[in-house]
C-alpha cells in the first residue's frame, strides 16, 4: 500500500508538449529549504524509485548531499512528497555503489571521500581506457568519431551552464558512446561504474571546482579532433592526462 501511495504522490504531469516529467522540489537538494535560488530537475523514469535515485545522484554530484551528514529516508520522502520506501530503496541501490553508508535506525550517512580514493579511481579507469582508446584510434574510421560530436558539444554547454550535475551526465554519456565502439557491453559498464563513483564531490571539495568544468570539456573536442585526424602521439598524450586528472 505505502508504495501504491508513492506511485500516486509522484505522478508525472503532462508538460505543454505532452511530454511526461516530474519536477524535484527545491527542498530535496539539501536539509535546509532556503540555500539558495530553486533549481527544479526533470526526471523521467517511469518509476518513483529511479526518479528519487536519478535526483538523489544528482544531489551528490552537486554537492547538495553533505559528505558526513545523516539524512533519513522519511525527512527525503517528505521533501520529494513521497512516501520513505522509495527513497530508502534507491538509497539502498547507493550504498551498493559506496555513495551512502546504512546507518541502522538512523539513516544513511554520505560517504565520505578524500583526495587518495579519487586518484586511485582515476588510476583504474586510466588503465582501462586509455589502452581502449588507443586501440580504438588505429581501427575507427574518421566518420564514427565526427558523430560523436554533438556528444562533445553538450559536454562543452553544461560546462558553460557551471551545472556540475548535468555536466557530469553529459561526460559520462560521452565517454560511454567513444567505449561503446569497442563492442564490449561489459567494458562500458564497469569504466561507466568507476567514471559514476569519480563524480561524486570529496570532503571540503574547493568552491572553484566548478572552474575546471570548461577545461576538461574542451579535453573533449581536442580529443575528438586528434581522433579525426588520427593522431596518434596526441590522442594518448590526451587521453592520458584527460583520464589523470579524473579526480576532478
Amino acid at each position: 500500500m505505502e508504495q501504491a501511495r508513492a506511485r500516486e504522490d509522484a505522478r508525472p504531469h503532462l508538460s505543454p508538449g505532452g511530454a511526461e516529467h516530474s519536477r524535484v522540489p527545491e527542498q530535496a537538494r539539501g536539509e535546509h529549504p532556503h540555500d539558495g535560488p530553486e533549481r527544479p530537475r526533470t526526471v523521467q523514469r517511469h518509476s518513483v524509485r529511479g526518479q528519487i535515485l536519478d535526483a538523489l545522484r544528482s544531489a551528490l554530484v552537486g554537492g547538495e548531499l553533505t559528505p558526513g551528514r545523516v539524512y533519513s529516508a522519511p525527512a527525503l520522502g517528505a521533501r520529494f512528497g513521497v512516501s520513505a520506501t522509495p527513497v530508502r530503496e534507491a538509497m539502498q541501490q547507493l550504498a551498493v555503489e559506496g555513495a551512502v553508508e546504512v546507518v541502522p535506525n538512523r539513516g544513511f550517512r554520505v560517504s565520505e571521500r578524500g583526495p587518495r580514493e579519487l586518484a586511485e579511481l582515476a588510476e583504474v579507469r586510466a588503465l582501462i581506457e586509455v589502452p581502449v582508446v588507443l586501440r580504438l584510434a588505429r581501427t575507427v574510421p574518421p566518420a564514427d568519431w565526427c558523430a560523436l560530436r554533438p556528444l562533445a558539444d553538450a559536454t562543452v554547454v553544461a560546462a558553460a551552464g557551471g551545472d556540475r550535475a548535468a555536466y557530469a551526465e553529459s561526460d559520462r554519456a560521452f565517454h560511454r558512446a567513444v567505449l561503446a565502439l569497442a563492442g564490449n557491453e561489459q567494458l562500458v559498464a564497469v569504466a561507466d561504474d568507476l567514471h559514476r563513483r569519480s563524480q561524486w564531490p570529496p570532503v571540503n571539495s574547493p568552491a572553484g571546482a566548478r572552474a575546471d568544468l570548461p577545461a576538461d570539456a574542451a579535453e573533449h573536442s581536442a580529443l575528438l579532433d586528434a581522433l579525426v585526424a588520427g593522431d596518434l602521439v596526441v590522442v594518448r598524450s590526451l587521453v592520458t592526462r584527460h583520464l589523470g586528472g579524473a579526480g576532478r
